[in-house]
């Protein structure tokens, strides 16, 4: 899944909000009484929140490694 096919809404999101999400999500899947009708859109939305939160983990790196660079070069 590339990083276009996530939801605006779902990119807007902090990393504490996309995490607070997936839990939501996880604790409606792991309940006894969860929709099946809902069933196939939360686990979509469960995968896409999680792309984002590794998009978001990856530009964090990103950052992090460059500053490193930097703070070598000086």
């Amino acid at each position: 899944m590339k990083n276009e096919n996530i939801p605006a809404d779902i990119k807007s999101k902090s990393l504490k909000e996309a995490r607070d999400e997936i839990d939501e999500i996880l604790v409606k899947l792991e309940s006894k009484n969860f929709d099946l009708s809902n069933l196939e859109n939360d686990y979509k939305r469960l995968i896409k929140l999680n792309k984002h939160v590794q998009t978001l983990f990856k530009r964090k790196s990103k950052e992090l490694t460059n500053s490193k660079e930097i703070n070598l070069d000086d």
